[in-house]
Order: C-alpha cells, then sequence, then structure tokens
C-alpha cells in the first residue's frame, strides 16, 4: 500500500458503493493523490470517526458536519441531497403523537435524521441510539414508542406493519423551500487546496462513469447493503442519487447552509466554524 495513499471511508449503502465504485476499483484516472482500502463503516460511525479526524476523506452525516467546519471541507460532488428522500418518523401504532413521555430511536446522535427531529418535534427529550436496520424491529416489538428510519427502510417499513407518522424530509421542504441535506462527502481541512479539488473531481469522474455504464457495479454494491432485494437497491440509488450528487451546486450549498443555520439557532452546534466547501 502506498503510504502516501489517503484514507478514505464511506458507508455500505448502495448510493454510496453505487457512486464510489468507479473510484475504489481504479477507473478513475488519478495524478497527484492515491488513496488507501476504503473503510466501509455505518454512518453514525463515520461520523464520530471525524469528530477524531481520523480519516482525510470521509462521508458523514451533515449534523456531524456542523460539529467540525474547523476541521473538514465540504465537498460538492458525492453528496445526498433532494426531495422526497427525508428520514421518516414511523410508529406500529398510526394515531401515535410524541411528546416529552415518548421514546423514540434514532440512528445515530449525529445523524442529520436525528436533527430534523430535534427541528420537527423539541418536545422530545427522550431518545435512544440504535443502528438503523435496528430500528424497525424495535417500534414493532414496542421496545420503543417511534423510531426515525433512514436509508432502505423507507421502502420496506409497510411491510412490517409500521405507519408514517410524519415525513421530516417534506417537513424540512415546507418548512424552508429547500431539498433537504442529508450527508456529504468532506476532506480534511489541512490538505493542499488543489489535493482536495482532485479528489472533488475524481469522486464526480467516478459518478460519471458509473451512469454512462449501466449494470456496472451491482455485484459489489450487493455485496455490501443490508437489503438485497434488486428492487429495492434500485429504488434507494434512484433516490438518493441524483444531479446534486454530482454538483450541489447554489441550492444544495444553500440548503445546507440554512440546515446548519437552524441547527446553530437551536444550540445543537458550537458557536463559530464557517462552511466551507470546494468546487
Amino acid at each position: 500500500m502506498n503510504p502516501e495513499a489517503l484514507s478514505i471511508g464511506f458507508s455500505p449503502c448502495p448510493n454510496d458503493t453505487y457512486i464510489f465504485y468507479a473510484l475504489v476499483h481504479g477507473l478513475i484516472p488519478l495524478h497527484h493523490i492515491g488513496f488507501a482500502e476504503p473503510v466501509p463503516a455505518d454512518v453514525e460511525q463515520l461520523n464520530r470517526w471525524a469528530m477524531q479526524g481520523r480519516l482525510d476523506v470521509t462521508k458523514l452525516s451533515f449534523h456531524a458536519l456542523g460539529h467540525v467546519l474547523d476541521d473538514y471541507v465540504m465537498l460538492t460532488a458525492g453528496a445526498a441531497l433532494g426531495r422526497g428522500c427525508g428520514p421518516l418518523l414511523v410508529s406500529a401504532d398510526a394515531s401515535f403523537r410524541a411528546d416529552d413521555k415518548s421514546c423514540i430511536a434514532i440512528p445515530g446522535s449525529y445523524t442529520t435524521a436525528a436533527l430534523l427531529l430535534r427541528l420537527f418535534a423539541p418536545e422530545v427529550t427522550q431518545t435512544v441510539v440504535m443502528r438503523f436496520d435496528e430500528i424497525m424491529e424495535a417500534v414493532r416489538n414496542g421496545t420503543v414508542d417511534a423510531g426515525v428510519i433512514i436509508h432502505e427502510g423507507r421502502f420496506t417499513y409497510q411491510d412490517r406493519g409500521l405507519f408514517c407518522l410524519q415525513d421530516l424530509g417534506l417537513w424540512w421542504e415546507e418548512e424552508t423551500g429547500f431539498p433537504i441535506p442529508l450527508g456529504c462527502i468532506a476532506v480534511r481541512a489541512s490538505l493542499p487546496e488543489p489535493v482536495q479539488r482532485e479528489i472533488n473531481q475524481s469522486i464526480r469522474q467516478s459518478l460519471q462513469w458509473i451512469r454512462r455504464h449501466p449494470g456496472r457495479g451491482g455485484e459489489y454494491i450487493r455485496k455490501h447493503a443490508r437489503e438485497l432485494d434488486d428492487q429495492v437497491l434500485a429504488s434507494h440509488i434512484d433516490l438518493y442519487v441524483n444531479d446534486f450528487s454530482e454538483q450541489l451546486g447554489d441550492e444544495g450549498i444553500g440548503a445546507v447552509q440554512e440546515l446548519l443555520r437552524r441547527g446553530r439557532r437551536h444550540g445543537l452546534f458550537p458557536e463559530g466554524g464557517k462552511l466551507r466547501w470546494v468546487s
């Protein structure tokens, strides 16, 4: 392994493995950078590693980004941001209404899902962190009153007999007019700017490559996914990978700025810290 290779981590979710497939399989030319073997990890683990400054290049939630603005710079390629793709607040009881006595499962303290719950229902004070793929079963068996689900759960919660109480992404869109920013790729701020730009461009080229080669990468994506149904995987990619993933643009950056502004207004982020991005 190249001792100067950049450490990189992303989630095993289909949108990430789809975007990074060409890059990690050597299909994108790299000129001044190299990457170590990618580290696949749940996004909440990646969030916590970012707070420790562990990786040079990492996927993380926009919620977590608000805590590491001094240490990481947001890339404008590789993000999960869009409309109709936000987390869902679900319960086994269609009439359930959350209050200060409710116990609600969240897929990590620093996920954007957890931040959206705080913004939507500030009266909720009792939350329990669970791995995202364990939340639906905990809701179904009554371990918790409700749960915030992400990823493939959006397509399968009804199969578990659960009800959507609130689409938190839709709530955000109606409140702000912006698409919902879920997660991004960030690079260590101490890396030279030309290196940051090449990383950004390599991820953009990786997405462009797989879009030009439909059907490629399926085995790699299925290998890492929690849900193996091909239709679910395809729906996941179609929902979370879009034009914002290739280039955030002014609207995408504006959405991120608004999320950070609202979180700071609610005292959920440390003071100071300025959003920086690589075009």
